[in-house]
Order: structure tokens, then C-alpha cells, then sequence
């Protein structure tokens, strides 16, 4: 908000500022063109190999340790780029823009240590690791310079070997899956004879043309569309594919059906039959391809159509908030040999139209003729369904004016009965989920007897304490096995035995890293698995606490203060809090305590808590709970917005830990919106840190986060959510970056420049950064050590005191 009083002091700050980017010196960014670079211990964390994914195998005697490195390099993100209907692809390679970069593979007996290894070849990387139901092998992709492998391991030696050369198409995604035990997989090729790409036409032929006949069709903001006949050509030519099972022991590739663009191909458990998506024309500008039509069929192994299922329109006339009319959310029941289930909506696709059922949920088996059976209606909207070993259904329906979820059970011809019944706000009452296991056609829910387990958060008072709980299905009894213990951070990843007595779990504590462990849950005692060093022994020192508070209104809220390796208590030091606003509608719910003090501190991008280093406190995720029932919690934004950041400034200036005029503000994406919006309308922080976000919500009209009211009719909402319309009221100096590429809905380039231009029309001190080739997350090493640079000398410049932190005692 204007502060005429300060803007002689804003000036002089600025001119710091500027000098110090245009000077070298120590601890600072050190070039003043090109990109920058932060301290050398920000540079040393933020270079530290993170630490493996970690896949378990579907057998639970092995885990594959997937390692990438810390960040890829901007001259990879400077690889060709396609964008079309949505996907960004690499027409090198005719896959992804940005491949999975894992470097090795690394597979662990659990029982016995023994360890195999797979390096990438140089200037090659892998990814889509994925077991074969039985766990005796795992495929991978290898990307090379000109196209993509799909590879096979065997688990029991460590040997690999390629399945296909360089002709793999993974442009919808992953490209294979295992069709069988472990004998057969199914993938996707680019067509074979399929020439050069199309080139763009030197002159126009025409006009680019859209038309609509009438009928409302609301539509979101998307990014990466086609715009033209040429963008047509050329997503038809990259994304045609030849749909073939690889036989693993002969390598004899058998084609399944004519090329097509596929958006989906799923075999069922048998292996006999293929559900085959296949969009087709017209294309649209302004939706992406999962919203084009699409022929819905099923064939044999031959290819051969065995019956047609839907002929889908094009989906661009869906209802804010709706569904596709027609059938949807197509799956294969895994514990049936070819059994197709699939839903269709009852109100038009339409949340506002009042009918006593939203979905129906069909079946149909081989040979997929005749009408289908009808397995469930649901008065909310279908959430999804999940089938235990033995067949029985768990179904569950959500609705979104209520935000009430409910989770039924369905038994062969029993009633369907309510398992779970709750608010998805309600994170105290989430029981958790169910731990599935891989099976030929899918997964399902792991059972033994009448009993299923679940793992879960565990949401409470105390913070999150994740759990392993056996469910019987009989009697919906629940027998705690495992909670994590409140000094650690332990989740129960893989159950080992069927008993539940073995796990694997992944624990953590303040100062201890990540590790794997086989817990024995009756007796406690733990084996470790993995042995993993701290990635960033220069935050050994920090001190972590989870702070709780309330609003004005009464609202309990809370955060997670971070306070700087070697601080002393009754110090103040300048602070920077970093928030993301969430919409809730019982402000019960809304104060509930989300995370943990207990984690351990693991850094990795352009993280804020990287100020740490540099003697600054970081209040993470004081909550911003924006209230109201309905779809009204907008309608005072700003009003809860101010008083939640109110209540997180008088909290930890209380604490003796900040001073009020020493607190910077930030945040990413709606982070970032709401950043602005506070330096707009409130007194409350020195400056502000906004990435990659949208400030002008006409921008976004027909609807945006959880808004499903249009700009007309809710225009003073978004005129007065929207720091666009405010950007007069700023005078606190904002730094304002954006990745080039963004494809984030909503978040379009344009939003931050035409922000910048507002500020700058308006005199306000604010710096405008754009990183090329980086999207709505920034992830090459050197827009990653920029921003962070960028976000320290903002900070330095802004927030920190003339000769540093000063101690509490001698402030007074």
C-alpha cells in the first residue's frame, strides 16, 4: 500500500541495490551480465546429487534406486521444442522436451544387500522404470540424441539389454507397459515410411479462422495449442503411432492395429484384448488434444476390431467445473480376465444441474456386445474405483459445493455399503489409502483374508505422524500396526509380507536424511536399507519449529519457523515468509495443523529456504485460509488474505525472533498473486518476492484456483482480487520473475509483463526477470542459481538492516 513517508528511503534501497549488482563482491551475485550466481554455499547445496527415487518391486525382495543429478544444464532445456495440443515435445527424439534424466539404476536385495547397476551411457539418460508383475524384470527407456530405446533388465543378475532401437514414440507419455507376467510388453512406435515432418508454408495460404455457432462453451486458459494448419500437420505427424507387443524371449515385434493417434492403449489382465483411444479431427485452438474427439474401441492381438465402444465429440463446450458427456475414465477391472469399466454422466456433465445421481458406472465383458451392466450410481460425482484381490470394489464419490467425499464398497451382489464418509477438508479424518500391488492389466488393492492395509498422513493436533492400519472389510474394524514416532518422519512405503508384520519404510528426522529401513511392526526393531548422506551439511544448526496462532476471527493457524544456523536466542534477524493461499468452506477445517516439525530439511531448486544460509528466518506456509460456504470464499479475499498475514507478522514478532519492519513476503505461482495483492493492501512487509504469477484475473475469466464463477458474473471479485487493478497502491519494491515458457494454465508470460509495465507506469521500485527455456518451475542449474541470487539481493537490499541482525535485548 502508498506510503508516501517511505518512498526517500524505498529510493535509496533501490540504488543500493543496483550498485550492488553492478559491482562484484564477496557472498554476492558475481556478474553483472549473463546469469548470476549466489554465495558458494548455496552453490555447493544446491550441486549435491539429490538424494534416489526409490521403486519397490511388486515381490517386495528389491528396490531400484533411481539417481538423477542435481539439475540439468540450460543448454539441455535449449533442446527443440515443440508445443502443441498441450504437450511439449522434443522432435529429436519424439518424446518428451524434458526426459526423466535418471542417470542410474541401481537394484537392492532387501534381504541381502546384493546390488546391480545400470549406468546411462554418455549423453543419454533413462527413465519410465517400471517391474514386471512377477518383479523378476524391469523396462526402461533410454533417450538418445536422435530418439528413444526401451530397454530390459533382469533383477536377478543386473543384465540389460535394448528391446527396440531408437524408434520408441512417447509423445502422449509413457510408452510401454508389461502386457503379461513378465514375458510380453506393449508399445508404442512412430510409424514406420512416415517421411520428413511437414514444414511451415513460406507464404500464408489464408487466413487462421475460428468460428462458433452458438451454445455456451466456457473454456480455461491453456498454453501450448495448436494455432494453425501447420501445428495440425505436424501434431498428426508426431503423434501417429503403431501400437506393437514386444515377445521377450524371440524380440519379435507384433503390430496391433493400423497406425493412429492414440491417446490411450491399455491391454486387458488376459492379455487377449486392447482398449484403443484414438483422437481424431477436428482439432481444436482452444482446448488440448484430450479434449478432441476420439473413436473408443477394442481389438484383439491382431489388431483387429472386435467392437467399438464410443465415438466422442469434441469436448469443448464442457461446463466450469463439469465433465465430458459420454463415456469417460475407461480401466480394465484387474481381477477379471477382460472386464471394461468405464462412467457416464447423468446431468449433462453440469455440477449446477440438481439431479439425484451425477455418474453411473458401466461394465461390459468380452466380447464387449450386447447392453452394459450397470455397477453403481453415485449422487456426487465419480472420484474413482479400486478392486481388491479378490474383486471386491472400493468406489468412491466426491462433491464439491460440500466438500464431502464418500468411499462405498461393493461385493459381488451385497448392497453397497459406506466405508468412509468425511470432508476433503478434513485431514484429522483421513484414514488413508489402500496399498496396491501390480497385476498384468492394472493395479489392485493388496488383501489378505478379509483385510486390506492403509497408509496415510496421519493429520492430527500433533502434526502429521504417517501410519499403517489393517482394514477388515467384513466389519470396518481398523488395528493400528505402525505410527510414526513424534520425534521422526517415518512412512510405511511398501508392505513386505501378508502378514504386515514386514515393511518397508522411508524415515527422516530434523538432522537425520531420508533412509530406507525394514521395520518389523510387532517388535519395532528396523534394518537399514539404504545409508544416504546429508546432501547439505551448511544447514546442520538450523532450528525448525511448528508454530500455531490464530486469526482475528478466531481461525487457528500455523507455520513452520525456520531460524538460521548459529542464531541466538533473543535475536532478531530479518525474516522472509513464504505462503500459498487455500480456499476452504468450515473454518474448523481450515485451522487444522499440516505438516511436521520432524522432517528433514532437504533443499532442492530454487528454494526460498536457501536464505537461510544467509542469516535470514523463513515463517514456510503460514497458512492463508480464504473461508466462505459455497463458492463465496473470494468474496472476501483481500479482508482474510490481510488477516492471516497479520496474524503470522504479530506471531513471530512476538517471539522475539523478527522485527516488523524487517519482513519480506513471497511465493510462487498463487503464491505469487497473493504476494502482490498484500503489498497492495496492506503496510505489512519491506518488499516482495512474486514468481511466476498471474495478477490480472480478466485474464482468466471463466474461472481460475478454486473461482468457478465467471468474470461476468462475479466482475468486482476479480477486479478486486486481481493486483492488476491495484498496482498504484504498491510502493514496497517487488521483484517480479517468470519463466519464458510457462505452460501453466492461467499463468501466461504476458501476466508479469503487463504487471511489470503497471508498476513501472506507477513509479514503484520493481525488478522483472524472465528465464528462457524455463517453465512455470524453474529447473536448469543456471535459472535456478539465478533466482536464487536475485531473491538474496532482493532480500539483502530490502530487508536486512544497515550492519546486519541486531539482538533483541539492546533493540528495546
Amino acid at each position: 500500500m502508498r506510503r508516501t513517508q517511505s518512498r526517500g528511503v524505498v529510493v535509496g534501497v533501490a540504488a543500493t541495490l543496483t550498485a550492488a549488482l553492478l559491482t562484484a563482491s564477496p557472498g554476492a551475485a558475481q556478474e553483472t551480465t549473463g546469469y548470476l550466481t549466489p554465495p558458494p554455499e548455496i552453490v555447493d547445496i544446491l550441486d549435491a546429487p539429490p538424494i534416489p527415487q526409490v521403486v519397490v518391486s511388486p515381490r517386495g525382495d528389491t528396490v531400484a534406486l533411481l539417481s538423477r543429478p542435481a539439475m540439468p544444464s540450460i543448454a539441455e532445456l535449449a533442446q527443440p521444442m515443440l508445443r502443441l495440443a498441450g504437450y511439449r515435445l522434443n522432435p529429436r527424439t519424439n518424446g518428451p522436451q524434458r526426459p526423466a534424466g535418471i542417470t542410474r539404476i541401481t537394484l537392492t536385495g532387501i534381504s541381502d544387500g546384493a546390488e546391480h547397476a545400470f549406468d546411462a551411457p554418455r549423453e543419454t539418460s533413462l527413465g519410465r522404470v517400471e517391474f514386471s508383475p512377477d518383479g523378476s524384470r524391469l523396462i526402461f527407456t533410454l533417450t538418445r540424441y536422435n530418439g528413444i530405446e526401451v530397454w530390459l533388465m533382469e533383477v536377478a543378475t543386473g543384465d540389460a539389454r535394448p528391446l527396440s532401437d531408437a524408434s520408441i514414440n512417447a509423445a502422449w507419455g509413457d510408452p510401454c507397459d508389461w502386457l503379461d507376467e513378465n514375458a510380453t510388453v506393449i508399445c508404442t512406435f512412430k510409424a514406420s515410411a512416415r517421411g520428413a515432418p511437414p514444414g511451415a508454408p513460406d507464404v500464408p495460404t489464408g487466413p487462421n479462422i475460428q468460428e462458433h455457432s452458438g451454445g455456451a462453451a466456457p473454456i480455461r486458459t491453456y498454453q501450448d495449442l495448436l494455432e494453425n494448419a501447420h501445428d495440425e500437420a505436424l501434431f498428426e505427424y508426431y503423434f501417429t503411432s503403431q501400437v506393437a507387443t514386444i515377445d521377450l524371449a524371440t524380440g519379435r515385434r507384433t503390430a496391433v492395429g493400423p497406425p493412429g493417434l492414440y491417446e490411450q492403449v491399455s491391454a486387458s489382465p488376459s492379455g487377449q484384448y486392447f482398449l484403443m483411444v484414438e483422437v481424431e479431427r477436428p482439432f481444436s485452438w482452444l482446448v488440448t488434444a484430450r479434449s478432441f474427439p476420439k473413436d473408443v474401441t477394442v481389438r484383439n492381438g491382431s489388431g483387429e476390431l472386435v467392437a467399438p465402444i464410443a465415438r466422442l465429440g469434441l469436448a469443448d463446450a464442457v461446463p466450469i467445473g463439469g465433465v465430458p458427456t459420454g463415456p469417460r475414465r475407461y480401466t480394465w477391472n484387474p481381477t477379471e480376465p477382460h472386464t471394461l469399466v468405464w462412467v457416464e454422466a447423468q446431468d449433462g456433465g453440469d455440477p449446477r444441474r440438481t439431479v439425484p445421481q451425477r455418474d453411473r458406472v458401466l461394465s461390459l465383458n468380452a466380447p464387449f456386445s450386447g447392453d452394459p451392466t450397470e455397477l453403481a450410481r453415485t449422487e456426487f460425482r465419480y472420484g474413482g474405483i479400486a478392486w481388491t484381490e479378490d474383486g471386491t470394489a472400493l468406489l468412491r464419490e466426491t462433491d464439491r459445493r460440500t466438500r464431502r467425499t464418500r468411499t462405498w464398497v461393493l461385493a459381488g451382489d451385497a448392497e453397497p455399503r459406506t466405508l468412509w464418509d468425511r470432508s476433503t477438508e478434513d485431514r484429522y479424518a483421513n484414514a488413508g489409502g489402500p496399498v496396491t500391488t501390480t497385476r498384468p492389466g492394472g493395479r489392485v488393492i493388496r488383501q489378505t483374508g478379509d483385510a486390506i492395509y492403509l497408509t496415510g498422513a496421519g493429520a492430527s493436533h500433533e502434526g502429521d505422524r504417517p501410519f499403517l492400519d489393517r482394514l477388515d472389510l467384513r466389519t470396518f474394524e481398523t488395528e493400528r500396526l505402525f505410527r510414526s514416532a513424534d520425534d521422526a518422519y517415518e512412512v510405511v512405503t511398501a508392505v513386505l509380507t501378508d502378514d504386515g508384520r514386514s515393511v518397508l519404510t522411508r524415515r527422516e528426522t530434523r538432522v537425520d536424511p531420508p533412509n530406507y529401513y525394514v521395520r518389523d511392526t510387532a517388535s519395532g526393531g528396523t534394518r537399514a536399507i539404504t545409508s544416504f548422506r546429508d546432501p547439505a551439511p551448511q544447514l546442520t544448526g538450523i532450528q525448525k519449529e511448528l508454530v500455531t496462532y490464530k486469526r482475528t476471527d478466531g481461525v487457528q493457524l500455523s507455520g513452520t519457523l525456520y531460524l538460521p544456523p548459529g542464531y541466538r536466542e533473543g535475536q532478531r534477524v530479518p525474516m522472509v515468509m513464504w505462503a500459498y493461499p487455500r480456499e476452504f468452506i468450515d473454518p474448523q477445517l481450515a485451522g487444522q495443523i499440516s505438516g511436521s516439525d520432524s522432517r528433514f530439511t532437504a533443499i532442492r531448486g530454487a528454494s526460498h529456504l536457501l536464505l537461510l544460509t544467509q542469516g535470514f528466518a523463513i515463517f514456510d506456509g503460514p497458512t492463508m485460509p480464504i473461508i466462505g460456504p459455497g463458492e463465496t470464499a473470494n468474496d472476501t479475499y483481500i479482508e482474510q488474505l490481510v488477516a492471516s498475514a497479520q496474524a503470522a507478522v504479530d506471531k513471530v514478532v512476538d517471539m522475539g525472533v523478527t522485527d516488523r519492519d524487517t519482513i519480506g513476503v513471497g511465493g510462487h505461482s498463487y503464491g505469487a498473486f497473493m504476494t502482490a495483492n498484500l503489498l497492495a493492501h496492506s503496510d505489512l512487509f519491506q518488499m516482495g518476492i512474486a514468481r511466476s504469477g498471474a495478477y490480472n484475473r480478466s485474464l482468466t475469466p471463466f474461472g481460475f484456483q478454486n473461482e468457478r464463477r465467471t468474470f461476468w458474473e462475479a466482475t468486482d471479485i476479480y477486479a478486486a482480487m486481481s493486483p492488476f487493478f491495484h498496482a498504484d497502491t504498491i510502493n514496497e519494491p517487488i521483484l517480479l520473475t517468470h519463466g519464458e515458457v510457462d505452460n501453466n494454465s492461467g499463468t501466461f508470460p504476458i501476466q508479469s509483463a503487463r504487471m511489470y509495465m503497471a508498476l513501472k507506469g506507477h513509479g514503484a521500485t520493481v525488478r522483472y526477470v524472465t528465464l528462457p527455456h524455463e517453465s512455470h518451475g524453474y529447473a536448469s542449474r543456471e535459472s535456478v542459481l539465478h533466482t536464487v541470487a536475485e531473491m538474496l539481493n532482493w532480500a539483502n537490499a530490502y530487508v536486512k538492516k544497515t550492519g546486519g541482525t541486531t539482538n533483541a535485548s539492546a533493540a528495546r
